[in-house]
């Protein structure tokens, strides 16, 4: 498990960027035209006054379902559910802690799912895509691992975007993660794990986070986003790629003119074998060769089949706590369907995971599954000249492919196209996790609505925690390891990655549907106390760690924590109006 997390932390993500902005882009839909604020007026379009939907509060009970289904601001864009409706149409009052708990469990299972599907379906498809593109470890390091990492981040950010009444979401999920993972798990790394980091990785990393976060700071201040503003975004992780491959190969030239011989010792020459060192112990068992077959036997094909449908290995239950155990059980479901519903090419496992009746049935499921995600399924019910819905179409062509398949391949060796899964892969989960993170933002916002919160401030807490909390759990482990300097690169490479291509995607996927700007709206004096808390963060660590000669020490990782309470009592206080600007 480490091993794959390992693997994950720098193997990943430049091509899905591409792909990414079809997914997404088709997500946002043909009918976008229906849905208008004041922000993006349609033109030529009678508008519905737009009132705050928090105002549903200042209503007698029995007018406020009547106000949701009228008022635009209580409407989401996509997504399967309406929670607001739920919580004022079809519940009664007196039961809104029921339906609370309820959304509350809902929101924590969406969280297991989106980390499930980039884990173990939508990373290992990425991973086999970089090594088809035979694409070096650094370049995939900052590109498709970054994006296999940051998925939930990034369709987070692009679904808060897509709709201007949630923009404000994903600056607080953005921020909010930025100042969770340079305080808290860095902190923690230290406090596990003293360590020296590599200097000039740090320094590189550091400066052009602060570089991203002062553009987003300035677009704030400034209010809008144009179509240049967005391509910098873009063209400055560009540079950052750029930028690491130079670093990188510049490394190299020194080690092969045998310059880091002279210094054995130095922090920067230090990351390129803890990450060859890593790869290669941090499998240490494999319960697999626990219990191989001593004579060969041949499995039919329903057995294959049933054994690829089986998330549970038993085996490895046996060494288990009870708490994973219990955990295992609430993901069972979720890892059948997704088994059921995307392809999986793994190049760690033999044969590179083909499965014959598995992958056959993929080809009918998978793309099913992606024209009914796209729109919230609105692709896949629309019917051709009024006759043929798009999904049945989906299935007899995917059916026919499934029977060729089957009657020209083996169950002992992958065909040669079997690399084709992993594109399909790629785009299933990634529609999957697109789906879920669109389910995540619209109960957080129905839960803004419900407690008075404003979307910062739940971005900066549940939706930051929610998508963080994976990497969290994999950079401590890599501490704890023994791989502390790791795991500290690990944290600027990905949230440079996901305030860059998250903002600048999604302002140009806004851009794109005909927006000569993206406005911006600043949720009130908490988003500057957000942009604020992080910069002060990285600015004392951009002064800090070079002044203990990037040593880092328990001290430094207990400061780093004690900021980040301090920020959420601020922010806290911002948002429940202890803390306000006075009006002159």
């Amino acid at each position: 498990m480490a091993g794959r997390q390992l693997n994950l932390h720098w193997v990943l993500h430049l091509l899905c960027v591409l792909l990414t902005v079809r997914t997404v882009s088709g997500a946002s839909g043909p009918s976008t035209g229906t849905h208008t604020s004041p922000e993006f007026p349609a033109s030529g379009v009678n508008q519905t006054p737009v009132v705050d939907c928090r105002d549903v509060y200042g209503l007698n009970a029995s007018d406020r379902c009547d106000f949701i289904r009228t008022n635009p601001d209580c409407h989401s864009e996509g997504g399967y559910l309406d929670y607001l409706e739920g919580i004022f149409c079809h519940f009664p009052a007196h039961l809104l802690p029921l339906v609370i708990t309820l959304y509350a469990f809902w929101l924590l299972y969406l969280f297991l799912i989106l980390g499930v599907t980039a884990s173990k379906f939508f990373c290992p498809n990425l991973s086999a895509i970089s090594t088809m593109l035979k694409l070096s470890h650094n370049v995939a390091g900052v590109t498709f691992l970054a994006f296999g990492n940051g998925a939930p981040d990034i369709f987070s950010a692009l679904v808060a975007f897509s709709d201007p009444h949630t923009a404000s979401l994903a600056f607080g999920a953005l921020f909010g993660a930025g100042v969770l993972v340079t305080t808290v798990v860095a902190g923690g790394i230290a406090i596990l794990r003293p360590f020296t980091a590599a200097s000039r990785p740090f320094l590189r990393d550091i400066v052009f986070y602060m570089v991203a976060v002062f553009l987003t700071f300035t677009a704030l201040y400034l209010g809008r986003v144009t179509l240049p503003w967005a391509l910098g975004y873009v063209g400055l992780y560009v540079f950052y790629v750029f930028t690491v491959v130079l670093c990188t190969w510049i490394y190299q030239w020194q080690r092969s003119r045998s310059l880091v011989y002279s210094m054995p010792g130095t922090p920067e020459m230090l990351s390129d074998s803890e990450d060859d060192r890593v790869s290669s112990t941090t499998n240490s068992y494999d319960y697999r060769e626990e219990c191989q077959p001593l004579l060969f036997y041949q499995e039919s094909t329903a057995q294959i089949l049933v054994r690829a449908l089986n998330p549970l290995d038993y085996r490895r239950w046996r060494y288990k706590p009870a708490y994973w155990r219990v955990l295992k059980v609430f993901k069972l479901p979720m890892e059948i369907l997704l088994l059921l519903t995307v392809p999986l090419v793994d190049p760690d496992q033999e044969n590179r995971n083909w499965k014959r009746p598995l992958n056959c049935l993929h080809l009918v499921i998978s793309p099913l599954v992606v024209v009914l995600t796209l729109q919230s399924g609105a692709y896949g019910v629309y019917e051709i000249g009024g006759l043929f819905p798009v999904w049945g179409v989906v299935v007899i062509v995917g059916t026919a492919l499934a029977a060729v398949t089957f009657f020209a391949t083996s169950n002992s060796e992958p065909p040669r196209l079997h690399w084709l899964f992993a594109f399909l892969g790629f785009l299933t989960s990634a529609l999957w996790i697109n789906a879920a993170a669109t389910e995540v933002v619209n109960i957080l916002r129905s839960l803004g609505v419900v407690f008075q919160l404003s979307n910062t401030v739940l971005g900066l807490t549940l939706l930051a925690w929610g998508n963080s909390i994976g990497d969290v759990f994999s950079d401590f482990t890599l501490a704890r390891q023994g791989y502390p300097r790791m795991a500290f690169s690990a944290c600027f490479g990905g949230i440079i990655f996901n305030i860059l291509v998250g903002v600048g995607l999604g302002c140009l996927l806004q851009l794109s549907r005909g927006h000569v700007e993206v406005k911006l709206e600043p949720d009130g004096l908490l988003v500057w106390v957000l942009a604020g808390a992080l910069g002060l963060s990285l600015v004392c660590s951009l002064v800090s760690v070079p002044l203990q000669c990037f040593q880092l020490n328990k001290v430094y990782g207990f400061c780093l924590l004690l900021f980040y309470v301090n920020f959420l009592v601020v922010a806290l206080l911002t948002e429940f109006g202890v803390i306000h600007l006075t009006s002159m």
